[in-house]
């Protein structure tokens, strides 16, 4: 079984913002699969799918960013899903537009969502994959991860989006040593 959670916010006013990249993930991994998240469970749109017979379980949690971890866990309780295998998807500031990074485990480098994962799992013993959306050339990070993507930005983003797929496809079934070899 691999859980993959999408972080982002709910709504309408937070779609195409830079902290909803983990949504954006999720979406097109969900398209790919063949899978369609509109279940309402564990506090967040759900879906599940066996492929080559492992458990794909999909999470966009609808708690917002700073609360995501109850609804991770919630979902990691009930599949008894041990914590190799729960990849968290979301956007990071130190990181260029367009770049991705997975890591097997690691600090939340003060992610709000990151950490609300953490904090409720009681570890950080989880994969991640982060997703760049650059830091603000003016103003503070708060204006700016709930700002858009630019339209120069957005083929950049795009090819982010694809690549983080192909690297959660590598994750879920040729595990986390070749994603990272393969996509880092």
């Amino acid at each position: 079984m691999k859980i993959i959670v999408g972080m982002g916010n709910p709504g309408e006013k937070y779609l195409n913002t830079r902290h909803n990249f983990g949504f954006m993930v999720i979406d097109r991994l969900a398209q790919q699969l063949g899978m369609e998240c509109s279940k309402n469970k564990f506090q967040s749109f759900f879906c599940k799918k066996t492929m080559e017979q492992e458990e794909i379980i999909l999470l966009k949690p609808q708690t917002f960013m700073n609360l995501s971890g109850v609804a991770v866990r919630e979902a990691v309780d009930m599949y008894k899903c041990a914590l190799q295998n729960l990849m968290i998807v979301c956007d990071d500031l130190d990181l260029p537009v367009g770049k991705i990074r997975i890591r097997r485990s690691g600090g939340c480098g003060g992610h709000r969502g990151l950490e609300s994962i953490a904090a409720c799992l009681g570890s950080t013993a989880f994969s991640r994959l982060r997703g760049g959306i650059g830091r603000p050339a003016i103003g503070g990070p708060r204006d700016h991860v709930l700002s858009a993507f630019s339209k120069e930005e957005d083929v950049l983003v795009l090819e982010a989006i694809e690549k983080a797929c192909q690297a959660l496809k590598a994750w879920i079934f040729e595990g986390i040593e070749a994603c990272m070899n393969k996509f880092n």
